[in-house]
């Protein structure tokens, strides 16, 4: 337990003069440093072992010198995430000289005036901070969930920057669960990254292969009658992001509340794959999404 704390207390101290630095730089010099430093360092870190393993499961078609180029443009991806998270507030979704394009605006203000609750759902793509970002700046009464760090030093130090630029935030547990019910009820919108595993979830297929998922998105939506509305964000250049908001899925429940949740997470998992696909180097590869064994 001490020496667990001792290496807390040493990550926060870490973790602190980072911010402090890639804070103290510009935006575009401090994502540059962040991912070149990543693209250096991360591919030699055990935990790329298993993004490698992931990329052979997912693209099997993939050659060896794919695969390697994947992993290290993922770091580079991690690391400007990082990085740009000192600089959140920097970041303005709606103005001419914003760095974020947004496209479905209509599907925000509809959702922002409707009257009526909704879940915006994404997954780990890109810098996936600014999903709440833009929510909120569009005027979305927004409650974002989060798994928080283990280590509660770096999570205290993340979040503070968090709820200065995205408002509220609920901590993936009975918390959580709570504070969502909660907003839904008030006809607020929950925002909610879906794509990694969950160990009570269900099977759903995901690259081809059956994937614990969390079903509480689709669950929640078939229990308050909101709409589900799909987001994903790309890196274009550096600092500077794409965000799409698309129309909502359609609901077409028929009682059996079981089979309901597993046919809307085969939807949104498909999507999921869609995006990841689309561009798979801002994708979170280290995460073990599937179980070591490949399925025979």
């Amino acid at each position: 337990m001490r020496a667990r704390t001792v290496r807390y207390a040493l990550e926060g101290v870490a973790a602190k003069l980072g911010f402090m630095l890639f804070g103290a730089l510009p935006l575009d010099l401090a994502s540059a440093l962040g991912g070149g430093l990543m693209r250096r360092i991360g591919p030699h870190l055990p935990v790329s072992d298993t993004a490698r393993r992931n990329l052979v499961r997912a693209f099997p078609d993939f050659s060896t010198a794919r695969i390697e180029q994947t992993v290290r443009a993922m770091w580079d991806n991690i690391g400007r995430t990082a990085a740009e998270i000192p600089h959140l507030e920097a970041f303005h979704c709606y103005r001419p000289d914003g760095r974020i394009e947004v496209r479905g605006i209509e599907h925000i203000d509809r959702a922002r005036d409707d009257g009526v609750a909704g879940i915006f759902f994404s997954g780990h793509f890109a810098n996936f901070e600014l999903l709440g970002l833009s929510l909120t700046q569009r005027g979305i009464d927004l409650v974002n969930t989060y798994r928080a760090a283990n280590n509660p030093y770096v999570d205290r130090l993340v979040m503070r920057v968090r709820r200065r630029a995205r408002g509220r935030h609920a901590a993936k547990g009975t918390h959580a669960g709570r504070e969502i019910v909660r907003a839904l009820r008030a006809g607020e919108h929950v925002a909610m990254l879906i794509d990694q595993k969950q160990n009570e979830g269900i099977a759903v297929p995901f690259f081809g292969h059956d994937a614990m998922t969390g079903a509480a998105v689709a669950r929640l939506a078939l229990k308050f009658g909101c709409p589900l509305i799909p987001a994903d964000i790309e890196r274009l250049e550096g600092a500077r992001f794409r965000l799409t908001i698309h129309a909502p899925v359609e609901l077409e429940p028929s009682g059996d509340s079981d089979a309901d949740a597993l046919a809307i997470m085969t939807r949104l998992n498909a999507m999921l794959e869609g995006w990841v696909r689309r561009r798979p180097e801002q994708w979170f590869w280290v995460h073990r999404r599937w179980p070591d064994r490949p399925r025979p």
